[in-house]
């Protein structure tokens, strides 16, 4: 079995021999879309994002980047990217020089609904008006739903997809960043709609969502995600897992906070915080092993965590 069998396995909850380390045997392509710039400048609806030099996490919103200042004129303000224009040779060159054989295509789709909804209106407007004009919000988020499911379907042509990395945080540390019922009513519909379409071209969903997303973890899983990532231990892991096992696969986990990035924190403890989870997520399948988080931990941390996963991951399953 090689290491995108494996892969699928486990995803698939089928009898993996060994817990994937990370998304192994996956080839990621990012759309051609700039969805966020990697230098200051504008993304491609016209939102302009601001570097600060040698700060983690690269570009952020600048303020008063966001283009929407008056949510009733939304149409007027915002451009949708225009998908034909975009360079998808370039996509294509890249899908066709992947051995399939050994690894699946994965195509990058940042800056989800809610995302780019707080990006158009800057984070304070858009909550208020997820609130105080749902019908308008309504009718934004579904604006952009129709650009990012023709963003999906023309990525797909070109790449031939075998999974979408599909980015939208929906949390905070301590809770969701709406109220479940908003979420629900204006989320959860058009959200739903880009599933569907992912669905009947038969690609994986790996659902990317920061934060505490209990609330509506039930609500991601009927929706019909595959994966989610990156699992944050502010979640209680252990009990989604065992409510939702066999349902979902889950991706990440490994505590970037409380051990990874904690000041004087040693190999030994990353190593126990690894068989910690692979022992908490692992049974039956469906766990993929990898930090909760991103960011440049220290090399001698990321050697002691790779290491372990492949030696404890590797014997878990016999």
């Amino acid at each position: 079995m090689n290491a995108k069998e494996n892969l699928l396995r486990t995803i698939r909850h089928d009898g993996p021999q060994w817990v994937p380390n990370g998304m192994e045997a996956v080839v990621t392509i990012s759309s051609p879309a700039v969805e966020r710039p990697s230098r200051t400048g504008k993304d491609a609806f016209g939102v302009l994002w601001a570097l600060e030099e040698g700060a983690q996490g690269g570009t952020y919103p600048a303020h008063g980047g966001h283009p929407v200042s008056d949510l009733r004129g939304w149409r007027e303000q915002v451009a949708m990217p225009d998908v034909a224009a975009l360079d998808w040779d370039q996509v294509r060159t890249r899908a066709e020089a992947v051995n399939r054989s050994g690894a699946l295509v994965c195509g990058f789709v940042e800056m989800g609904l809610f995302e780019r909804t707080y990006l158009l209106l800057g984070m304070e407007e858009a909550l208020m008006a997820y609130v105080s004009e749902p019908d308008l919000m309504m009718e934004l988020v579904s604006a952009i739903a129709d650009y990012k499911i023709s963003l999906i379907e023309r990525f797909d042509e070109a790449a031939d997809l075998d999974m979408v990395w599909y980015g939208d945080d929906w949390g905070t540390q301590n809770d969701l960043f709406l109220p479940p019922d908003t979420w629900r009513r204006i989320l959860r519909p058009h959200t739903q709609r880009i599933y569907d379409c992912l669905k009947a071209r038969h690609i994986i969903i790996n659902q990317h969502s920061c934060g505490k997303i209990e609330p509506v973890f039930s609500d991601m899983i009927e929706m019909g995600a595959d994966i989610w990532n990156p699992c944050q231990p502010c979640n209680d892991l252990a009990a989604l897992k065992k409510r939702f096992a066999g349902r979902i696969c889950f991706c990440g986990g490994i505590d970037s906070q409380f051990v990874l990035d904690k000041p004087g924190v040693t190999p030994g403890e990353v190593r126990a915080e690894v068989r910690k989870c692979i022992n908490r997520m692992a049974a039956g399948g469906g766990y993929i092993a990898g930090p909760s988080h991103g960011v440049p931990y220290r090399k001698e941390l990321i050697d002691a965590m790779n290491d372990e996963i492949a030696v404890y991951g590797r014997a878990f399953y016999h």
